[in-house]
């Protein structure tokens, strides 16, 4: 006769047997020693016949708490598989929402050499910052180059009137100022990015969590 039950209560179960069957191996004992003239083994200091008892019982029991915990993971995968969630950003399978959540977050096989969007924009805005610094490097020495220029040119005579020669200095500096090429507008592709990670991954863990409360898996 199969159970029925909430994801919910399942993963709370699934997650009670993980430490529930970790406790029972670490206190069962399978094999102990004993010599022919005692009548109790070594370790638990119980007769032969009732540590082999307890240690089939044991064993027994383990492997029931085991058989138990595949049912029940089965049965949430299956579910994940099979019931679907909706985001601003499309739908998605339960087991595809939550792939998709850890790969944002760096989790899984792959770590954070997964979470590509991340690291497009870490690229991005490193990329950014360091084309701004150059710009501003090298523009101020063109400043300081032109100062130099107009100052040469003006001599100390700071009443010559005549523009054009600074107007050379002007197209000088013109024809040299280094520009950001900025094709994508990072920044706001940066923006866009960020609003659409933290949204995604906060509508992700609602729908998980609201799915979860209210869908039912069978265990057989």
């Amino acid at each position: 006769m199969s159970e029925r039950m909430l994801v919910t209560q399942a993963l709370d179960e699934r997650d009670l047997l993980v430490k529930k069957i970790a406790d029972k191996i670490e206190k069962a004992s399978f094999v102990d020693t004993i010599k022919p003239n005692e009548d109790k083994v070594y370790v638990k200091r119980s007769s032969k016949e009732e540590y082999a008892k307890d240690a089939e019982s044991a064993y027994q029991q383990i492997m029931d708490l085991i058989d138990r915990f595949q049912k029940i993971d089965a049965a949430i995968v299956a579910s994940n598989a099979r019931t679907e969630i909706q985001t601003s950003y499309g739908g998605y399978t339960v087991a595809g929402a939550i792939s998709l959540r850890s790969r944002l977050h760096g989790l899984g096989a792959y770590e954070d050499d997964a979470d590509f969007e991340g690291k497009l924009q870490s690229k991005m805005r490193t990329e950014y910052n360091e084309r701004i610094r150059f710009c501003d490097l090298k523009n101020a020495q063109l400043q300081s180059t032109a100062e130099n220029m107009r100052l040469s040119i003006l001599g100390k005579d700071n009443k010559i009137k005549d523009e054009k020669p600074l107007g050379v200095v002007d197209a000088y500096v013109k024809e040299n100022t280094t520009e950001l090429v900025d094709p994508l507008d990072v920044q706001k592709k940066l923006e866009s990015l960020e609003e659409k990670r933290n949204k995604l991954l906060t509508e992700l863990d609602t729908q998980i969590k609201v799915s979860n409360a209210t869908t039912f898996i069978e265990i057989a």
